[in-house]
Formats: C-alpha cells, sequence, structure tokens
C-alpha cells in the first residue's frame, strides 16, 4: 500500500512539474510566470523528498522558492510595464543560442537514455552514508567548489543591481513629454 502512495505522489509531482514548467513559458505576464515557476520549484522539492534528499528539498524551498524568487517578483514589479518585449524584435543571437542550447541537452538526454538501455548505466555506483548530508554539501561547497560559488553570488548581485539600473531608468520621466497633470489642465504651481 505504502508503495502505491509514492507511486501517486510521484506522479501527482511529475505532472505538476511538467503543467507548471509549460505554465511558465506559455504565460505572457511575467508575474503569472514567476507564479508558475514558484510552483514548478515546489514540485522539484516534493521529487527530491521523495529520493530521500531532504536538505536539498529544503534549499530547493528555502533558497530558490523563496528567496531567489522574491528577487524575480521585486525585479518583476519594479520594471512593471516598462520592460521590453522580449521578442519584439525577430530573433536575436540570444534565441538562436538558447535553441542551440535546448538542442545539445535534447542530444545529451538521448545519448543517457540510450546508455542506459543498452545496460552500460545498469550498475548502481557505491554511494557512502554521508553522501549528500549538510556537511559533505558544505565541503564541497567550501572546498573543491569554492570558485563556482563565489561566481554564482557575484552573477546573483549583479543581476540585482541590473534589475534596479533597469527599473530606474524606466521610471525616470521623460523630458520631451509633458506631465499628465499638465494634459489634464490643472495648474502648475510656481
Amino acid at each position: 500500500m505504502a508503495n502505491v502512495v509514492v507511486w501517486a505522489v510521484w506522479f501527482a509531482a511529475a505532472f505538476a512539474c511538467l503543467g507548471s514548467a509549460a505554465a511558465v513559458v506559455s504565460f505572457t505576464n511575467p508575474f503569472y510566470s514567476a507564479l508558475a515557476l514558484i510552483g514548478n520549484l515546489g514540485s522539484l522539492a516534493v521529487l527530491y523528498l521523495l529520493l530521500s534528499a531532504e536538505f536539498v528539498a529544503a534549499a530547493q524551498v528555502l533558497v530558490y522558492a523563496g528567496a531567489v524568487m522574491v528577487m524575480f517578483l521585486f525585479v518583476i514589479a519594479y520594471l512593471g510595464r516598462h520592460a521590453d518585449a522580449p521578442w519584439a524584435g525577430g530573433p536575436s543571437w540570444q534565441a538562436l543560442g538558447a535553441v542551440a542550447a535546448a538542442g545539445a541537452l535534447m542530444v545529451e538526454i538521448v545519448i543517457v537514455i540510450g546508455l542506459k538501455a543498452s545496460g552500460r548505466l545498469a550498475e548502481a555506483p557505491d554511494i557512502g552514508a554521508s553522501f549528500g548530508s549538510p556537511a559533505e554539501i558544505g565541503k564541497l561547497f567550501l572546498t573543491d567548489h569554492l570558485l563556482a560559488f563565489e561566481i554564482t553570488s557575484i552573477v546573483l548581485l549583479a543581476a540585482a543591481v541590473g534589475g534596479v539600473v533597469l527599473g530606474s531608468q524606466a521610471s525616470a520621466p521623460d523630458p520631451e513629454k509633458p506631465s499628465s497633470s499638465l494634459l489634464q489642465g490643472d495648474v502648475p504651481i510656481r
């Protein structure tokens, strides 16, 4: 009976993950896309829990669905309607790069599925008891992957500063346009 419940939760989380991912890219309103991304991150946390990766699930909820998404929502709210439409000018080098990266990811997935089907990935690796523990993850972050960890923090800081700069440019008054109060017939106070 417990196995049936695990499979039911797995299917529900998997379909929620796929549905919310489709919603992220299909919504035209960026706020709704960000909310769908929070749902996607939450369903991924449920899948991590089913894999007995409690620390990764908690980090997924606290760091990504919490802190990073608050930053995304802050930038979306700050930019408001002044954000540029991403596809207004036709395909750009970024769109072509995204298609190339998606194609490379698809090739990698096909190769892994092919190797798994051929039996080359059938052997289970020897995983120690401390694998995935907070102490082991912290040790890896602060020794072997310290440079990547610090570069990630700098990229997130640059994203936050860029959002503030874009928002301040979008909210700056245009000196060539008359203010809306003058258009309504109000007399300016001198």
